[in-house]
C-alpha cells in the first residue's frame, strides 16, 4: 500500500443518470498502513475519504468535516508527526483520537494535540459513524455550535490534565480546572442543562462524559436554587474534581462492561479518600471542595462511603453533588447499559428514602424534568 491514498466512491450502482448527494470528506491519518486500511474500510461507504500515514509527506489540499487519527499515542515520532500537522488539523471541526491503548496519560495527550474527541479501546464502527454524524439538532445555528463544542473541549481537556497530574505525580492546574468550570457555568447560564447534556453526549464517553455531565447538572441545580457567585464556584469546583481520586484506578475497570467483581468494586469505593488526599496538598483547593471531594458518595443514613457519615456531618455542597452524581449515573450514555429517561431517574431518587434530603429533591425536581 502507498504512504498516502485516497478513495472517493461516486459511483451510481443502479446505473440511473440522478446526481448521489455529495458526500462529507473525512480524512484519515496512521502510524501503520493496515491501521489506515481498517479505518477508511469503516467509512468509505459513508463517506469521501482520503488517508495518509503519518510519516508521509503532508498532501491534504481541502478542509474535511473531519480528521480521524489512529496512532500508538506512546511513540514519539508520532506525536511529533501530528504535531507537524497542526495548523492543518485545527481547521477541520471534528477531530477525532482512535486510543488503541487506553490510560489517561494517551487521553491527556491526545486532547493536547488538539482532539475534540478519544474514543479509547477497540474501535466499535457504529460509535464512530455516530460521532461522525451531524449533531442532533438542526435548530443549533453552526456558530452557536461551535461555541458550545469549545466550552466542552476546555472542560475536556482540563479534567484530561487533572488524571495526568495525578497519574504522574505533576503539578495540579488547579486555576485552570476552576476556568474551565466557569465556562461551563456560563455556557449552560446562556443554553441551559438540555444542550449541555446532549453536546457531551456527541463528544464524550465512560469517564470523561461522568464527570463533564455531573458538572453541567450540578451548576445548573445550584442556578435553580439561586446560590450565590461564590456558592456557584465552589460548586462547580468541587464537581470538576470530585472524581479526581479515579486517575489511580485502570481505565478498564472505570469504563468496564458489566458489574464489577468485589475486588474492583472496593477499589472503585477508594476514590474519594484518594482525591482527598491527593487535593490537600494544593492550597488554592478550599476545606469546602475537599469536603465535598471526600464525601460526594455518603448518605443522610449513614450507609455511604468512606466515613458512613450521619446527616448533621454532610454539606449542603455535598448534598447538592450527591444528588448531580446519582442523577447523571443513571442518564448518561455507556454503551454496556440502557441510559435511564430523565423521568425514571428523578424517581429513583425520589425512592432514595433517608439517603438524600427530601426538600433537595423536591427542588431538583426542575433541574431533573424540564431544564
Amino acid at each position: 500500500m502507498q504512504n498516502a491514498r485516497t478513495m472517493l466512491r461516486h459511483a451510481n450502482p443502479a446505473g440511473i443518470g440522478e446526481k448521489e448527494p455529495a458526500r462529507s470528506f473525512v480524512h484519515v491519518l496512521a502510524d501503520r498502513s493496515d491501521k489506515l486500511a481498517g479505518v477508511c474500510s469503516m467509512l468509505e461507504e459513508r463517506f469521501a475519504v482520503a488517508g495518509e500515514r503519518l510519516d508521509a509527506e503532508a498532501k491534504l489540499s481541502q478542509v474535511p468535516s473531519a480528521i480521524i487519527i489512529r496512532a500508538d499515542m506512546r511513540d514519539i515520532d508520532n506525536i511529533a508527526a501530528i504535531k507537524k500537522r497542526a495548523r492543518n488539523l485545527a481547521k477541520a471541526p471534528k477531530r477525532i483520537f482512535l486510543l488503541e491503548h487506553s490510560s489517561h496519560v494517551g487521553i491527556s495527550q491526545a486532547y493536547a494535540l488538539g482532539a475534540t474527541l478519544v474514543l479509547p479501546g477497540t474501535i466499535n464502527r457504529s460509535r464512530l459513524l455516530a460521532a461522525l454524524a451531524d449533531p442532533a439538532d438542526p435548530s443549533l445555528a453552526s456558530g452557536e455550535t461551535a461555541q458550545s463544542d469549545t466550552a466542552v473541549e476546555a472542560a475536556a481537556t482540563a479534567i484530561a490534565s487533572m488524571f495526568t497530574a495525578v497519574t504522574l505525580g505533576q503539578p495540579l492546574d488547579v486555576d485552570g480546572t476552576k476556568e474551565a468550570g466557569r465556562q461551563i457555568a456560563n455556557r449552560i447560564a446562556e443554553r441551559g442543562l438540555s444542550e449541555w447534556l446532549a453536546t457531551v453526549r456527541r463528544h464524550h464517553e465512560g469517564t470523561y462524559q461522568h464527570c463533564l455531565l455531573v458538572t453541567g447538572v450540578a451548576i445548573d441545580f445550584g442556578l435553580s436554587l439561586g446560590v450565590g457567585r461564590a456558592d456557584l464556584e465552589r460548586l462547580y469546583s468541587a464537581a470538576m474534581f470530585h472524581d479526581i481520586g479515579k486517575a489511580q484506578i485502570p481505565l478498564a475497570i472505570l469504563d468496564k462492561p458489566g458489574s464489577l467483581d468485589a475486588e474492583e468494586r472496593a477499589l472503585i469505593e477508594t476514590h474519594p479518600a484518594a482525591g482527598y488526599a491527593f487535593l490537600k496538598e494544593h492550597d488554592k483547593i478550599s476545606p469546602e471542595i475537599l469536603d465535598a471531594v471526600r464525601h460526594h458518595h455518603e448518605y443522610l443514613d449513614g450507609s455511604g462511603y468512606p466515613d458512613a457519615l450521619c446527616a448533621e456531618s454532610i454539606g449542603d455542597i455535598v448534598r447538592i453533588l450527591t444528588i448531580s452524581d446519582i442523577f447523571t449515573a443513571l442518564i448518561e450514555h455507556r454503551h454496556y447499559k440502557p441510559t435511564l429517561p430523565r423521568a425514571e431517574a428523578y424517581n429513583i431518587l425520589c425512592g432514595m428514602n433517608g439517603k438524600l434530603e427530601k426538600a433537595l429533591v423536591r427542588s431538583f425536581r426542575e433541574v431533573a424534568l424540564t431544564r
